[in-house]
């Protein structure tokens, strides 16, 4: 999200020079993964890294220290962490900073969390917090479950950007949507749940290359008769072209809540439909938001939606719903959970061995033969 703040003026060498401060805030996730095995194979003063993600135009780098950074007084108490520049070029980056541990919702909770502000002078340029997190506080605390945990790192980046020219912001989206609803030039008709929608074959296949094959390869679509989408409803296709054409949702698809919070059973169609034409983005918005949806009327069929589509995360979030033993009993007692027995064994055969403890592999594959 990008903010600006008020308009302000400073005199250099007798000129006025006009700017804005520019923030542009994010948050990256970094989930440790096996904390026992990383404690034990990484010595005092070693790191491991997070993916680069990209935060106000620069790349950015979370080192992790399971035994503390070099900085830290005593070798076995803490684990640090730092964030790091990862952009070449880069100089004198003003970044305010924040890390969090996370429950296990995904909130951050009050402790630790720790904020920072520095100007990073160069690439490879550091700075965080040595003693972000005694040890035993984490082993001994809920927030270590499954010999995981994650931290939140949220990060603005600070920008003074000069005033003489104000570049807008992009209305590509809004032309495009335009274009869909007027249809000029449109050279493809799709007929879908009783009604017909006209679109451009460019647009399609720029957006999915299963459009892409289906209108300009040797696919009878590309003969110009209409095409027949037989197993799809029309509110459906319609939000997937619209999406198609704007990267966003209709706002009749969106809840009180905000953009992208489209109600369950949309999700759940729109993530099928983004799936079978392969439109990443939007499969990743629907299947966030089947995540954040999932409950005991929910969690049996969207298990089932996940082992049928490969939607890892879905499957996932449910296996950790399911975690809690109030919650898988009251699935196990649901119409749902008859139905996943018999479409999606090996799924409950995948959930029961995600209960037991790393260290048993064995029995887990044994489990996933049978």
């Amino acid at each position: 999200m990008s903010q600006l703040c008020d308009l302000s003026a400073t005199i250099i060498g007798g000129s006025e020079v006009s700017y804005v401060v520019s923030e542009e805030t994010s948050s990256c996730v970094i989930k440790i993964d096996g904390y026992s095995s990383i404690k034990g194979r990484v010595k005092h003063g070693d790191c491991v890294k997070s993916v680069p993600f990209t935060v106000g135009g620069y790349n950015w780098v979370v080192q992790y220290y399971p035994n503390g950074s070099l900085v830290t007084k005593r070798r076995d108490d803490y684990i640090s962490v730092y964030l790091v520049l990862d952009s070449a070029m880069a100089k004198d980056v003003n970044a305010k900073f924040r890390f969090s541990l996370l429950d296990k919702d995904g909130e951050p909770v009050e402790s630790p969390s720790r904020t920072d502000e520095y100007i990073f002078p160069s690439k490879d340029s550091n700075w965080g917090f040595s003693d972000f997190l005694k040890k035993v506080d984490l082993e001994t605390s809920v927030h270590l479950r499954g010999d995981s945990f994650s931290i939140n790192c949220d990060i603005t980046v600070v920008k003074h950007i000069n005033t003489f020219v104000v570049v807008p912001p992009s209305n590509l989206q809004q032309h495009l949507g335009d274009l869909l609803q007027s249809m000029d030039g449109a050279d493809v008709t799709f007929h879908v749940g009783g009604k017909s929608f006209s679109a451009h074959r460019s647009v399609l296949a720029a957006r999915s290359p299963v459009f892409k094959a289906a209108l300009f390869g040797t696919m009878k679509e590309r003969d110009g008769s209409p095409v027949e989408i037989s197993d799809m409803e029309c509110d459906v296709f319609r939000s997937l072209l619209h999406f198609i054409y704007t990267d966003s949702l209709p706002v009749s698809e969106m809840t009180q809540e905000g953009d992208a919070q489209i109600d369950g059973v949309m999700a759940r169609h729109l993530l099928v439909a983004a799936d079978r034409y392969n439109i990443e983005r939007l499969k990743l918005i629907c299947e966030k938001r089947m995540c954040d949806l999932i409950d005991l009327d929910t969690v049996a069929s969207s298990l089932a939606l996940a082992d049928q589509h490969s939607f890892h995360g879905i499957k996932e979030a449910c296996f950790e719903f399911l975690a809690s033993p109030s919650n898988l009993k009251a699935m196990m007692a649901s119409d749902g959970y008859e139905h996943l027995k018999s479409s999606c064994p090996s799924v409950l055969k995948e959930l029961v061995a995600s209960f037991l403890p790393a260290e048993l592999k064995a029995a887990k594959d044994i489990i996933m033969t049978i």
